[in-house]
């Protein structure tokens, strides 16, 4: 079910979305705010979050939304303005170290909200650097990738490169963004299970809490470089 025309969602208040598919017995459901979440959103003891911005450099592109799910087939959107990244509700979820945050391709998630929230994400569970350890068959690590082979679910990545500054997102855009989230809770339990069966847990954990350096390196300017290798 698509928002009625003209209709956008105001600071405090959010639109449904119905996408009109299911995750085991849950619906998938879309909720859209503008600047912060409510106050009384819990998300428990793990959520998994991707970001949408302008453009893929982050010297350069804005931290447009971000994207929130604890797995129970709601996926919770927030929009960003310019100038808005105050979001302290979002900011106190981000915080909670007692939460595990689910990312696919955590490097440029957390960069881009420790950039513009100030938040470094931790502790952290990445499915594609455990796709990587344990796909080893294969090159093909990407979100859309894992759905198809893990899942059995289709996503489409259409929307990908698309003005996710716009004040209205589309339809499609906001079911593109869900789907980055809806399916990180049933990857990484899969996921999970692999590095345990080639005995790689402690090479991913380690992986896992080196990424808040590594994003701290690409902030400051060390994006492309190497700085392991051995080179003049």
């Amino acid at each position: 079910m698509a928002p009625m025309e003209g209709t956008q969602p105001s600071p405090g208040h959010h639109l449904l979305l119905f996408i009109g598919e299911t995750i085991g017995n849950y619906e998938l459901t879309v909720h859209l705010y503008k600047g912060d979440i409510p106050a009384d959103l819990s998300f428990g003891n793990s959520i998994a979050i991707d970001t949408e911005t302008q453009g893929l450099n982050l010297q350069r592109d804005r931290l447009c939304l971000i994207q929130l799910s604890s797995g129970d087939g709601n996926a919770h959107l927030v929009q960003f303005e310019a100038d808005g990244y105050d979001a302290p509700n979002l900011k106190k979820v981000l915080k909670d170290t007692n939460s595990t945050k689910i990312f696919h391709f955590a490097r440029f998630d957390i960069t881009a909200i420790e950039k513009y929230l100030g938040i470094m994400c931790t502790p952290i569970f990445c499915t594609r650097i455990a796709s990587r350890l344990t796909r080893t068959y294969t090159d093909k690590h990407g979100l859309k990738d894992l759905c198809s082979e893990l899942l059995g679910v289709e996503i489409s990545k259409q929307q990908q490169q698309s003005d996710w500054a716009a004040e209205a997102l589309s339809q499609e855009q906001q079911d593109y963004a869900a789907a980055d989230v809806l399916y990180l809770h049933q990857l990484m339990e899969i996921l999970t299970a692999r590095l345990m069966r080639e005995n790689r847990t402690e090479m991913a954990e380690a992986c896992f809490e080196f990424l808040p350096n590594r994003a701290r390196l690409d902030l400051e300017g060390w994006g492309d470089i190497d700085i392991f290798a051995h080179s003049t």
